[in-house]
């Protein structure tokens, strides 16, 4: 690991870049994407997150590799960008937006919007929705956020789904494609509770139950899975796709059996601006006395910047030291006694999630085979 840091450290010298960078190991981006080829269940599509990927040339490079042309979106700075980045991208909201920030984008009366799938969670949203299309005159495309145990809203019951379909049936500008069912809570339900196998085996079946509510013209979105379930899914759960953006970078939030074999592509690169021994201010024996019970550490160092979404990988034993606090300007970090880092070295950090971390950085290094590459322009933030 120290020689995989070491190299990046030179990759970064070389390309001048000695600020905190977002680097992005493009050789393991691939690995990752020919792990998710290889484990995809053939009958299933592959849906790209925008949101965990938020960058035009990542996600292209991601889209072409697997053949994909449908995204899920989440803010819509990023889905009129990708949809006038990728003509031919279908787009299905992963969440209810707001009717006015809807109405806003239909407005424009661009028919890049033509393709793309709202989400309705309530009957109230459905009836939002159902008035601005009347208004505007236009035919929306609509799927039904369903609820298969996460229990962070949608439709509860099958019965209320049957109702809800009932009044879009009666609609002619009301278009019903199908339904998104997000399980995300099932890797993490304890053993004690049946574990993460039973949680899944019963979001599959709630899954079953919805999708029985649909008639033939309306399956032709049949959305489960994120980035901790996806490859787990196969003909048994009757998805037709299965939505993935994070694995593609591994950021530490998504270290799970699911995702066994994948590596992390992502890191956050800083330059050290000093290296000291450890003193807290005040009385200094209060400093000596919490170094000798193990409280505190005996050296560390201050990094230009911080306070990330982030945990420390190199150096080795390096990690964040809540007693004097997180800063974004110099964070603090405790270094092990045997670490051998110096003033304008490079400290690395791992992310814990790829949304927001990935665009905090204006663009992203891409390393590979030894080099940084290219610098790739992100998204907005959303």
């Amino acid at each position: 690991m120290d020689g995989y840091f070491q190299t990046m450290t030179a990759a970064l010298r070389e390309a001048g870049l000695f600020r905190p960078s977002l680097v992005l190991d493009r050789d393991r981006l691939d690995g990752n994407v020919s792990l998710t080829r290889q484990r995809l269940a053939p009958e299933l599509a592959l849906r790209l997150v925008d949101k965990s990927l938020a960058c035009l040339p990542l996600l292209s490079r991601v889209a072409d590799a697997l053949g994909s042309s449908r995204f899920m979106t989440f803010h819509l700075p990023i889905s009129e960008a990708v949809l006038k980045a990728f003509p031919k991208a279908d787009l299905l909201f992963g969440k209810p937006m707001p009717i006015e920030a809807a109405r806003q984008a239909l407005a424009r009366k661009d028919d890049d919007w033509r393709r793309v799938c709202w989400l309705i969670d309530t009957e109230a949203r459905l009836e939002q929705y159902r008035v601005m299309a009347e208004a505007l005159g236009c035919e929306l495309r609509i799927a039904f956020e369903v609820d298969i145990g996460l229990h962070r809203g949608g439709i509860a019951e099958p019965g209320a789904l049957s109702l809800a379909l009932q009044r879009v049936r009666q609609h002619p500008l009301l278009r019903c494609e199908g339904i998104m069912g997000y399980e995300a809570h099932a890797p993490h339900i304890p053993n004690l509770f049946g574990g993460p196998e039973k949680a899944l085996a019963q979001s599959v079946a709630a899954f079953q139950a919805f999708v029985a509510c649909l008639g033939p013209g309306e399956r032709q979105i049949l959305n489960t899975g994120g980035s901790k379930t996806a490859l787990l899914h196969g003909a048994r759960t009757q998805a037709n796709e299965v939505s993935i953006g994070s694995a593609f970078v591994l950021p530490s939030d998504f270290d799970t059996a699911g995702l066994a074999g994948f590596r992390p592509a992502a890191f956050i690169a800083t330059p050290v601006l000093k290296v000291v021994e450890a003193q807290l201010p005040g009385p200094a024996f209060v400093g000596r006395a919490l170094q000798m019970l193990g409280r505190f550490p005996r050296r560390g160092c201050y990094i230009y910047g911080g306070k990330w979404m982030a945990k420390p990988v190199f150096p080795e034993g390096a990690r964040e030291e809540a007693t004097l606090g997180q800063s974004s300007n110099q964070q603090f970090m405790a270094l092990p006694a045997d670490a051998m880092l110096q003033p304008d070295d490079f400290f690395f950090l791992r992310p814990t999630q790829s949304e927001f971390v990935l665009q905090q950085f204006g663009t992203i290094a891409v390393f590979s085979q030894g080099h940084i590459i290219e610098q790739w322009p992100v998204l907005p933030v959303g």
